[in-house]
Parts: structure tokens; sequence; C-alpha cells
């Protein structure tokens, strides 16, 4: 048996928010399924009692009155940093400079349909103190291409999905960073976000349904809605006439 020791630490949860999306306009402030999307990122961070402090950051104080019903707690992240072309390095580094933790957490408040379990199954995977960063992923068995070549299956025969390689996917439903580490690769002008020792963590597919187009909104209000009235199980009879 192995035995995994789970480390004392302190850990933050950050959920990134801006106002000026694009793709889905004001999507952070859209209502999904009866309540606005930022909503449900807060709601699942404090539910999972897995941080220290939970923190939105943003350049709009709206987000940061919505997360006080949920004990969330604002940070103003500066105008330089809430442009269409600012990058999660950067604004995650500014948040690091000024709050002190061993980890950061990056909820994304565009993954409305994790589980609260997930987020402290992950947090407790962090805890191990094994790895500098751990992203989420979702893993797939069936035939992948990159560049018109195969990845984990050979032309010369067609095997069941259940024999093959699964490969994986990077969602940022969850993302977890050593702050040192950040740190310090980002002021020696190296990338963080994949930065020092690396590792996955499985999450279920229902629960990897990313924001970034209308379509991606679809199936995320639909999976919402399906837990929320959830449909019996029934199966077609023959008539026997």
């Amino acid at each position: 048996m192995v035995c995994c020791t789970i480390i004392c630490m302190r850990i933050l949860a950050m959920i990134p928010a801006r106002m000026g999306s694009k793709r889905i306009v004001r999507k952070n402030v859209r209502y999904m399924a009866g309540q606005p999307l930022i909503s449900y990122a807060m709601s699942l961070a404090a539910q999972s009692k897995a941080f220290d402090q939970i923190w939105v950051n943003s350049e709009e104080p709206v987000f940061g009155e919505i997360g006080k019903q949920f004990g969330i707690r604002y940070h103003a992240r500066p105008a330089e940093l809430a442009n269409d072309i600012a990058t999660n390095r950067e604004f995650t580094y500014e948040f690091l400079k000024q709050h002190d933790c061993d980890f950061l957490v990056m909820v994304n408040s565009t993954s409305p349909v994790l589980r609260v379990q997930t987020i402290m199954h992950f947090v407790n995977f962090v805890k191990r103190d094994e790895y500098d960063t751990v992203l989420s992923v979702v893993s797939e068995r069936a035939e992948t291409f990159f560049k018109e070549q195969p990845l984990n299956f050979s032309l010369g025969e067609k095997r069941p999905s259940q024999a093959l390689e699964p490969t994986q996917k990077v969602v940022w439903a969850l993302t977890a960073w050593r702050r040192s580490t950040f740190l310090k690769l980002q002021e020696s002008g190296e990338c963080p976000v994949f930065g020092g020792r690396l590792s996955t963590f499985e999450i279920p597919k229902d629960e990897a349904c990313d924001l970034d187009t209308e379509e991606d909104w679809r199936i995320a209000e639909g999976i919402l809605l399906s837990r929320q009235r959830p449909f019996p199980q029934k199966y077609f009879e023959s008539i026997q006439l």
C-alpha cells in the first residue's frame, strides 16, 4: 500500500473574471440555468472549504459585490491587465506578488459544471507537495492525430478503443501553482505556467466544459439543467403483437 502524506500548507483560490469578454459578451454576469455564471465558481470554491482564502481577481468591482455573499474577497486587477492581450501568466504574477501562500489554485469561472468533490480531491492532490504545477485534464481513448500523423494508434490496424493509450487534454478548470516556483520563473524570464515539477489531474468529462463559444454555453447549461432535474432511465421495449 502506498501512503501519501498530506502536508499542512496555506492554499489560496483565485477566480479570474473580466467584464470585457468578446466571444461570449459579458459572459461572467450572464445568467446560466438561473444564476450569473461567475456565481458557480464562487459557490463551488466556498462549499469545498479547501482554501484559506478565496479571491476574485478582476478589474470590475461588481464581481467583488457578487463575491460578498459567498465570503469571497476582491482583488482589484490593474487596468493594463484587463484587456484582451493580457495573459493569465501576467495577472497571476501580479496577484502572487501581493498575496503570500504556498500554493495558488486558479478556479476558472468558465467551468461552471465542476463539482465540489472534484475541487476537494484536486486540492488534496496538491497538498501531497510533490509538484510545482498541477493541470486539470480529461482523458480520451480515441484515435488521435496531430498534423495528420497518428499519436496513439497505428494506421496498420484497427484496435478496440479500450486498448488505446489515452491522450490527455488540458482544460484549465483547475490549475495549481507553487508560489515560490511561479515567481522565480516569471522573474527570470521563463514561462511559469508549466514550470517546475509538473503533473496532471484527471477530472470527469462532464465537468470539463470550458466556455469559449455559444455552443459551449448551450452544452454547459444543458448539463446543469439535467443535474437540477434528472431524467429517469428508460429503455425501449419491443411490442409483441
